[in-house]
């Protein structure tokens, strides 16, 4: 080695001693600007003087509660799971990078309000001096955090945008013989519902007249945290947050609280395109112009044994959007929102709106493209947006399936106004509700009418949740924090209305002699006999559950029209003979795995949590409890998504009720909450499972919001750094 590349080599290792000086001592001071004070539920109060202090505290108390959440977030966000996982990941990580180019983010980071660059860089330092004061924990993948990272995962919903599009027709566009006999796992769009329960109480409704809020989101279990933000200029937050982001998604402050439920306004859309290669190129036709498709070349990193390999895939790209599949020979393109800077922009200055006027002026941005927000504010309002991204669109075209993409007229023309939106501010009933279900039931009578607006506005239809969620709002008054939370947990299932009495009229026309009258005759008589009311001790809901899902699976293949109530058609189509054979398949099913058909729905739906990956593990031989709520699909407010597993016949849940909160926004502020299980992911905290027996109960928490209610019940207070 010359010693021209020795001094090159000495420079290099002296600038990155000097960088490495420079970020500790920039950590350093940035925690001696934060304190971490967590109560006796182990919720961390995160105190700086400033928001990027408040950030950096908070993401760090993140990391201390589930590293392994955080960094796959963002693993997963920045199209690298191959990378830890294997070709299995490929295509979705392809799929992210058609949207996530690193060099483009760079430049939206450098390209960001200085607020928000203070509010990346402080996110970035607080992974990273959690990483450097805890050297114990290895990532799996990214071992230093950059900023720019924040904006790969901008939007905090449980499913988004991007995962519409089909990892396997994908491949088959894009790179078919490659591993020609991969089956990739797509998201199951039938699996157990994901989404959420939103309630808004106004004054003249409750007890103590001030307006009141239910925060109720229905995710997969452990997907968001609690957490408590404040800083000396102005923010004080409170609510759930996804694991590695800086905002609270969900919560509330002290002059307003806001619950997004996922929506079906419609945010996405496909085009076909003629396609044509003219010299050499791909051209599509747009009107009468051929336009050439953009061509980019994506790299992608995926684990194969002990070693990384590469392979690039070009990408075809029209003014609609990337192309995703083929279809009837033409090429689909798809449309969807790409507004980094602005949804995160958005979902950060949301939490210090003061009023209504300032809360809705966020909602200008227009970039919470796969939700309904229910809101509720200290001056009495309550308030509903239907979506938040819609395109304008010509209403001839049908925009539920794919339109033509070479007529101009299918373009999107801009986005609606808020104002044109499905919007409800204090409706005369006094309440407003969203349970995923159609908006034109969300305040009752009072609600938007369906004709007013074009069809894409909503696609959502009415379902088990809305109607139960009508029924016990309507004629309430005299609302407090208990009596939302009974609402809330209201153990009707709906879905049944419909269901029993046509399966009760299939078993009444059996003849007598028929061999099924006596062996169907008790199971029979304790569903006619049961209330519709889920609960730990009731027979009748294991009978009704399990014959229930067996009737779908069985009517799988029916043609039910999209727009009709499921139920209504189950119990309508299906014929005698299909209802009483699925009865019989339950009954069968209970007798084989639990010893008689005459179960208590506790013995079979139970919560456990004894490790903590992300995908859950379950064991009938080890502790559990048992649960009363209901999977949400067939109308329990209170949902709770189990199934059995290839190793257990009991039944397990891991989606559902995850962070529940109810606020009631007077003078001061109060709220109660609770989460599923509890708030740390390390299976030797004490705070892994310290909450589940109340969750199970349906008790909750009292939230400690204000400083001398945190101190009171502190049992750790520290800077970040001071302990491990």
């Amino acid at each position: 080695m010359t010693k021209k590349s020795t001094l090159f080599c000495f420079l290099i290792l002296l600038w990155s001693f000097a960088t490495a000086q420079n970020d500790l001592q920039r950590w350093q001071n940035r925690a001696n600007q934060t304190e971490i004070i967590r109560d006796e539920w182990g919720i961390p109060h995160i105190y700086g003087k400033t928001d990027a202090d408040a950030v950096f505290g908070m993401i760090y108390a993140q990391c201390e509660d589930d590293f392994n959440r955080v960094e796959v977030n963002y693993i997963n966000a920045m199209g690298r799971m191959a990378e830890v996982e294997g070709i299995s990941q490929l295509y979705s990580d392809f799929r992210m990078k058609l949207y996530i180019d690193e060099e483009i983010v760079k430049k939206e980071y450098a390209g960001s309000p200085k607020w928000l660059k203070d509010l990346m860089d402080a996110w970035a330092d607080g992974i990273n001096y959690f990483l450097h004061t805890h050297p114990e924990v290895k990532p799996k993948l990214i071992t230093k955090f950059e900023p720019w990272m924040a904006l790969t995962f901008s939007e905090g919903s449980i499913g988004g945008d991007i995962e519409t599009i089909s990892v396997n027709q994908l491949k088959a566009f894009y790179d078919k013989d490659f591993h020609a006999n991969l089956v990739l796992q797509e998201r199951d769009w039938m699996e157990e519902p994901r989404g959420s329960n939103g309630f808004a109480i106004s004054p003249k409704l409750s007890k103590s007249g001030n307006a009141l809020l239910l925060i109720n989101p229905h995710t997969s279990f452990y997907f968001r945290p609690e957490v408590h933000m404040v800083s000396e200029e102005g923010l004080n937050a409170y609510g759930a947050v996804t694991w590695g982001q800086f905002f609270i998604y969900q919560g509330f402050n002290e002059f307003n609280g806001w619950m997004h439920t996922s929506s079906r306004a419609d945010a996405i859309d496909h085009f076909a395109l003629r396609v044509e290669k003219k010299n050499g190129k791909y051209h599509y036709l747009f009107g009468e112009e051929w336009k050439p498709l953009t061509e980019k070349n994506i790299l992608l990193k995926y684990k194969e044994g002990d070693e990384i390999l590469e392979r690039e895939i070009t990408a075809y790209y029209s003014h609609h959007g990337p192309v995703i599949r083929e279809e009837d020979g033409k090429w689909i393109a798809i449309s969807l929102m790409v507004e980094r800077v602005k949804a995160l922009t958005q979902s950060y200055s949301r939490t210090k709106t003061k009023n209504h006027q300032e809360f809705k002026a966020t909602m200008e941005l227009k970039t919470n493209s796969s939700n309904n927000t229910v809101y509720a504010d200290r001056d009495g309002n309550i308030v509903y947006y239907h979506g938040n991204f819609i395109p304008i669109r010509d209403p001839q075209f049908d925009w539920r399936n794919v339109v033509d993409g070479s007529n101009p007229a299918t373009d999107w023309k801009g986005l609606h106004e808020v104002e044109e939106m499905i919007y409800i501010e204090n409706p005369e009933n006094g309440w407003i509700q969203n349970c995923n279900s159609t908006p034109f039931t969300a305040a009752g009578p009072y609600s938007p009418k369906k004709e007013d607006y074009p069809p894409y506005m909503a696609w959502d239809l009415e379902n088990a949740r809305g109607l139960n969620a009508v029924r016990v709002l309507t004629g309430q008054k005299d609302f407090t924090l208990e009596s939302l939370i009974a609402t809330a947990y209201e153990p009707t299932l709906m879905a049944f209305e419909p269901l029993i009495p046509a399966l009760q009229k299939a078993y009444n026309a059996l003849p007598d002699s028929h061999p099924k009258k006596e062996r169907l005759k008790e199971p029979m008589k304790a569903l006619a006999n049961w209330d519709l009311k889920t609960g730990v001790n009731s027979v009748g809901t294991s009978l009704a559950v399990l014959w229930g899902g067996q009737l779908m699976a069985d009517a799988r293949d029916l043609d039910r029209p999209w727009d009709v109530y499921i139920f209504d058609f189950l119990a309508q189509e299906t014929t005698d003979g299909m209802k009483l054979e699925a009865f019989e398949k339950a009954i069968n099913k209970l007798n084989e795995d639990f010893g008689t058909w005459n179960t208590p729905w506790g013995d079979i739906n139970r919560f456990q949590r004894v490790t903590n990956e992300i995908q859950g593990k379950f064991f009938d031989e080890l502790p559990s409890l048992p649960i009363g709520y209901n999977s949400s699909l067939w109308g329990s407010l209170a949902a709770y998504g189990s199934r059995a597993y290839p190793n257990t016949k009991k039944w397990y849940g891991n989606v559902g009720n995850s962070f529940v909160a109810v606020v009631e926004f007077g003078e001061k502020v109060k709220a109660k909450s609770i989460l599923a299980g509890g708030q740390s992911g390390n299976p030797f905290s004490p705070h892994f499972v310290d909450q589940a027996e109340k969750y199970a109960k349906g008790e909750f928490k009292d939230v400690h919001y204000y400083k001398e209610e945190v101190l009171k019940n502190a049992r750790a207070k520290y800077k970040p750094g001071e302990r491990n």
